[in-house]
């Protein structure tokens, strides 16, 4: 157990950190780390592990290598220059517990950059906001990490145990970063991963299965439209054949565990799509890819399944012989999981989430993805997902409340100490 005083200077360390720590976090915010455009943010970070004597084990992704493990997801983009950046702390004596801390490096697209209100490569702070691409999901979290280690350092206090430092690429896509680091033996006693969770600990999450449906037949001109196959139309059927299906899941809700208060946990959304060659021709083909969630329970492989089933359903209700739908899986391939409740791990966090905060730890179920899944399902770690309130991630004008992020970087601090265990430094 921490002791009055150490609790105390650990949080002052960490409220005098803090305007260093937005720094830094604005730095990494500038850094456009877009899916295959990592490697400057992780140049940084590496930088930050090592000036903070870190030992450094940076690695590029092997696509053969992910691609043979059950938990993987489809790659469909070169994996050359995209590494993941792991920095370990090994004490001289191990007394306490292990810990891995995970966080991704990557981000989704901004979409217009007209429809923010400023530029999402340039951080900055309003009404007790900070703004950024990334910056809730989730740079803010992984760079509390750093800060998180540096007040327990600075109030003179070393780790006695493991602590392994994951800064990992593909969260936003596969899953195969954190996969990566699973397969080059990293392993603790607990797992902590500070994504953007509204000051709050996840207690599920959805699987999630990304794929490229092509519907196509055969094109005519717009003066023989009623001859010809539509496949712009047709891909507007499909979709609603795939509804059909998003609407039964959801009808199931009641037999999965933590889902059944959710109104509307499964989502199937249609996140791109493209079709035809020219507007007086009647379209030929139609392309578009689809996020489906899955239950925790359900493989993907079983749900894949219903999937195809729907499109075959879809496709015998094209009255054109050359008309087809073809899937081709591109991403995520992943089941979702279940972090059960009453591990030591949670109850430490718990008493010093109150401790700083003043209230209970709660916890909810999120219906979207987060790696934690491969520490539970592959490794049997006890995982906790936690972490500062945001607002419009993956959208515009994506935000962190910053006295959230100072309070969960307090939180985080205390949870590491008590769990790794301290030594008073020399």
């Amino acid at each position: 157990m921490l002791s009055q005083p150490q609790i105390d200077s650990i949080t002052k360390a960490v409220d005098d950190n803090f305007d260093k720590q937005l720094s830094f976090t604005g730095d990494l915010i500038r850094q456009p780390s877009l899916r295959t455009q990592e490697e400057s943010a992780q140049d940084l970070m590496e930088d930050a592990l090592s000036t903070r004597g870190f030992v450094i084990d940076r690695w590029e992704l092997d696509p053969e290598t992910i691609s043979r493990h059950p938990g993987a997801g489809f790659i469909n983009v070169p994996y050359q220059g995209m590494t993941n950046v792991v920095g370990t702390y090994e004490p001289a004596e191990t007394t306490g517990r292990s810990l891995i801390l995970n966080g991704h490096i990557d981000v989704v697209p901004v979409g217009p950059h007209e429809q923010w209100s400023r530029s999402p490569w340039e951080p900055h702070m309003e009404d007790g906001w900070l703004y950024g691409r990334g910056c809730g999901d989730m740079k803010a979290g992984l760079v509390a990490g750093l800060y998180a280690i540096d007040a327990i350092r600075d109030a003179g206090l070393e780790l006695a145990a493991p602590l392994y430092f994951q800064s990992v690429v593909e969260e936003e896509s596969t899953g195969n970063g954190t996969l990566s680091a699973i397969q080059r033996g990293y392993t603790a006693d607990a797992v902590l991963i500070p994504e953007p969770e509204e000051d709050m600990l996840v207690r599920a999450n959805v699987g999630v299965i990304w794929a490229k449906i092509r519907v196509g037949g055969k094109p005519t001109h717009v003066r023989q439209m009623t001859t010809g196959f539509n496949a712009i139309d047709a891909a507007i059927d499909v979709v609603k054949q795939l509804r059909v299906l998003e609407a039964e899941w959801n009808e199931e809700r009641g037999n999965h565990r933590y889902f059944e208060h959710l109104d509307h946990p499964i989502n199937f959304n249609i996140g791109q799509i493209s079709g035809g060659d020219w507007p007086s021709s009647v379209p030929a083909w139609c392309e578009f890819d689809l996020r489906a969630a899955l239950y925790p329970g359900v493989t993907a492989d079983e749900a894949w399944e219903q999937i195809q089933h729907h499109l075959k359903i879809a496709e015998a209700a094209f009255l054109s012989e050359d008309a087809y739908i073809k899937a081709e899986r591109t991403g995520f391939y992943a089941e979702g999981a279940v972090y059960e409740e009453g591990t030591d791990a949670e109850r430490v966090l718990g008493e010093h989430h109150q401790t700083v905060f003043g209230s209970s730890l709660e916890s909810f179920t999120t219906p979207g993805y987060i790696d934690s899944r491969l520490f539970v399902l592959y490794s049997g770690l006890p995982t906790l997902v936690y972490g500062p309130r945001t607002e419009e991630i993956h959208g515009y004008d994506e935000r962190v409340s910053i006295e959230s992020l100072r309070k969960v970087t307090k939180t985080m601090a205390l949870f590491i100490a008590e769990w790794c265990g301290t030594t008073e430094s020399k």
